[in-house]
């Protein structure tokens, strides 16, 4: 899946803002996603054989020497391969999808809160890897999930036990255009956080970035009410947590799967 920039890289980001210049750039929920292999290097150029000399004149000159051949460059090693990470799941059977809530992602492997906030600093860009979902599933679910594929990352702190209070947002973002790559938007108003806050993927229509199918020791958590986790009503029925200062309940927990998205995190120097 190719990655592309939407609208800015994030270096571009950083130097708008001179006093972030100076901070660590990190990719909060990264662990697991695969990384590109590195090129190996290129081979040396082999070196140019001698001139031979020039036979005298006047008798038949000798023949001149002929230069010796160059000899071969070495060829260049081969870039390791990088690890696959998990993939969504449309186009495929089933085609699964995020759906009307707001989520985030709680366990990966021996990874626990992978979405929590590791320093003081200011998200400046977030990423998602999306799908390429056939025109009909597209038609389907722009019907049923309350239109057009949209999301956006939000900033929450934990109240108590599963309750989490909406921190902060960014704005929302048309996804099909982007569909069947790996996505990264930067924030035109970057968004300072605090240690510990966490950061989770709003979707008040839907989104194919739910990769299914993991172990069982990946899973996410959706801002819905309990005792409506497996309802399929539910799953149509607008929870997104979007009310600035609002606390919701994340009482649903979906094991086996993960949210694929990230945030671009500069810390405080």
């Amino acid at each position: 899946m190719k990655k592309i920039l939407v609208p800015l890289a994030t270096i571009l980001v950083m130097l708008a803002v001179p006093a972030l210049a100076t901070g660590t750039l990190s990719e909060v929920g990264a662990v697991g996603l695969g990384s590109s292999a590195p090129t190996g290097p290129s081979a040396t150029t082999g070196k140019t054989g001698t001139t031979g000399k020039t036979g005298k004149t006047g008798k038949t000159g000798s023949t001149g020497s002929t230069g010796t051949g160059g000899t071969t460059g070495t060829t260049g090693t081969t870039g390791t391969t990088g690890t696959t990470g998990p993939v969504p799941s449309c186009p495929g059977a089933p085609c699964e999808v995020v759906s009307e809530t707001t989520g985030m992602q709680v366990k990966v492997g021996s990874h626990n809160t992978p979405l929590t906030i590791p320093r003081n600093g200011t998200i400046v860009a977030w990423t998602i890897n999306l799908s390429l979902p056939t025109p009909s599933q597209i038609a389907f679910f722009n019907q049923h999930e309350g239109g057009p594929s949209e999301a956006g990352i939000a900033i929450l702190k934990q109240s108590k036990g599963l309750s989490y209070q909406l921190v902060a947002q960014s704005p929302l973002v048309q996804l099909q255009p982007y569909f069947g790559e790996t996505a990264q938007f930067a924030l035109q108003t970057t968004i300072p956080v605090q240690k510990g806050e966490r950061i989770a993927l709003t979707v008040p229509t839907w989104a194919p970035a739910l990769a299914i199918k993991l172990s069982s020791s990946t899973s996410w958590r959706a801002s819905r009410p309990k005792n409506t986790c497996t309802s399929s009503t539910e799953a149509s029925t607008q929870t997104s947590q979007t009310t600035a200062g609002s606390t919701v309940q994340y009482a649903c927990l979906y094991q086996t799967a993960r949210l694929l998205y990230t945030a671009t995190l500069i810390s405080t120097p």
